[in-house]
């Protein structure tokens, strides 16, 4: 079978560990070059260093994605070491959860920055070369908290939401040019910061038994589901795919009560 992203240039954004690392794998199985765009450079540069040791195109490029000028001189070393860039899979991201009257404003700030406009940072810097080769495809990972609230999680969603209304501005903007940008809502996915966030409970196994229980499926997702529609989105299988999200978490979005 042929790889499914030979001639793929692809930046992935948060590529270090988590639902970033299980795309920046799958990726280059796929045969795909990359680039590893990181703020946790001995994380990212080992990363790198693996890949290219099973014999893979791997870079790594340190950036803070919420620093405009940090995102555009990563892109132009990525560029200048493996060529222009193709696709971008906006990652990297953090949880910021609080009540929103008891929020500090610094708070507020780092979430949307990070969030939101380090997505836009990210996709601006990239869609030059893009509209010169014709084309190319931009994956936003968003989350269920793109549509659904949960109390306490202030300003999360409300970033997340924003990725959304990015994805689909650019996405339509950009159409008539043979550039596509679409988005991956997860839910519950077995990532390190998800597996750290049970042992803040004094029961670490029963919380998580908890939320399992709220999951049709009666388990987590896997970094490595996520990753793999990431493949799909960013390769040539979806060509009339644009301006829209796809849902992965169990179906858990459609459950009325419980």
């Amino acid at each position: 079978m042929t790889a499914r992203l030979v001639d793929k240039h692809i930046l992935v954004t948060g590529a270090a560990t988590g639902i970033g690392r299980a795309i920046a794998e799958a990726c280059v199985r796929e045969g795909a070059k990359v680039a590893l765009l990181d703020r946790d450079g001995d994380s990212v540069e080992r990363l790198a260093a693996q890949l290219r040791g099973e014999g893979h195109q791997a870079q790594a490029v340190v950036a803070d994605i919420a620093d405009r000028y940090a995102v555009e001189a990563a892109v132009a070393r990525a560029r200048k070491l493996s060529g222009p860039l193709t696709t971008l899979i906006n990652n990297a991201g953090m949880n910021v959860f609080h009540e929103p009257l008891a929020m500090p404003d610094e708070a507020w700030q780092r979430c949307l920055s990070v969030d939101l406009e380090g997505a836009w940072y990210c996709s601006r810097a990239v869609l030059p070369d893009f509209l010169e080769q014709g084309g190319g495809a931009i994956v936003n990972i968003a989350s269920t908290h793109s549509f659904s609230i949960i109390p306490g999680c202030f300003p999360y969603p409300v970033a997340k939401h924003g990725l959304i209304g990015l994805t689909r501005a650019l996405g339509i903007e950009y159409a008539s040019r043979g550039v596509r940008v679409n988005a991956i809502a997860p839910g519950y996915i077995a990532t390190p910061a998800v597996e750290a966030h049970w042992q803040t409970f004094d029961d670490p196994a029963t919380a998580k038994a908890r939320i399992e229980a709220l999951l049709p499926p009666g388990r987590l997702g896997k970094p490595e589901e996520v990753a793999m529609t990431a493949v799909f989105l960013a390769s040539d299988e979806a060509p009339f795919i644009n301006a829209s999200c796809l849902t992965i978490d169990g179906g858990r979005s459609v459950v009325y009560h419980d």
